[in-house]
């Protein structure tokens, strides 16, 4: 039998070995690649690999203001997502349509009603991590990555304070994050029972395969609300003139 001794000295002899083995396959493949490219410098892989996970791994330090990200949000954030996050014209609401007891519950009971009504970012958001990590990597729209570490928690901060999940003199850091995401509306919203990731589940979609002569079924296309029509053009001019998938007209009506 093994002794806690024997085991320690087993598993960094194996751990060794497989330090070994990705040396040896870094190598051969340099000298397989020699004349295309190069390694990546750990300066390049760090710049690149910033995303940040569900616990909060990856997570950088810093702190931003509610005030803040008020302040970052008029000027760099709201000629695309309106001065509170409301979205009047091309993109989707990202901030309402929560309410206190969804809060409390962790399930946004909002998401089951069948309207029109567009379901908002933080309605769907099950991580708080998730906003971070795409305000970071993705916005400015014209400026991607632009925004620096303090200037993200606070733009997360405002957005936050606009969904009532923070108070107003709240400052979001590295520190305190984790207890936000105890107050994520929708952060027991994950789940595995659909079959995107089981095979046995529920499809995330209805319909029948069909290689030839299929009937087209109008009961299961998208249309568009009426007052949203043709706020970005009309669809069926913006597609390709080839293929199965055909835009549908969304001309203003005069």
């Amino acid at each position: 039998m093994f002794n806690s001794l024997s085991v320690v000295g087993v598993m960094r002899g194996l751990t060794l070995s497989v330090l070994v083995l990705l040396a040896c396959v870094s190598s051969a493949h340099a000298e397989k690649f020699a004349r295309i490219g190069r390694a990546a410098t750990p300066s390049e892989i760090a710049a690149w690999d910033i995303d940040v996970r569900p616990d909060f791994q990856g997570l950088p330090r810093g702190s931003g203001s509610v005030a803040q990200g008020e302040k970052i949000w008029v000027a760099r954030c709201a000629s695309c997502h309106g001065e509170f996050a409301e979205s009047p014209s091309v993109f989707p609401p990202l901030v309402g349509g929560t309410t206190r007891a969804d809060i409390e519950r962790g399930r946004v009971a909002g998401l089951a009603a069948v309207s029109e009504n567009s379901k908002t970012t933080i309605m769907k958001l099950a991580t708080v991590s998730t906003l971070f990590d795409y305000i970071r990597r993705a916005m400015p729209f014209d400026a991607p990555k632009s925004l620096k570490v303090d200037e993200v928690y606070a733009v997360t901060a405002f957005m936050l304070n606009l969904a009532d999940l923070v108070p107003a003199d709240h400052v979001l850091s590295e520190k305190n994050i984790a207890e936000v995401q105890q107050r994520m509306p929708n952060r027991d919203g994950n789940t595995m029972a659909h079959g995107m990731l089981d095979v046995r589940g529920k499809p995330d979609v209805s319909g029948k395969d069909c290689m030839r002569d299929c009937a087209i079924d109008t009961n299961s296309m998208l249309l568009l609300p009426s007052t949203v029509n043709g706020l970005n053009g009309n669809l069926a001019e913006q597609n390709r003139p080839y293929g199965s998938i055909r835009g549908i007209e969304t001309r203003r009506n005069p």
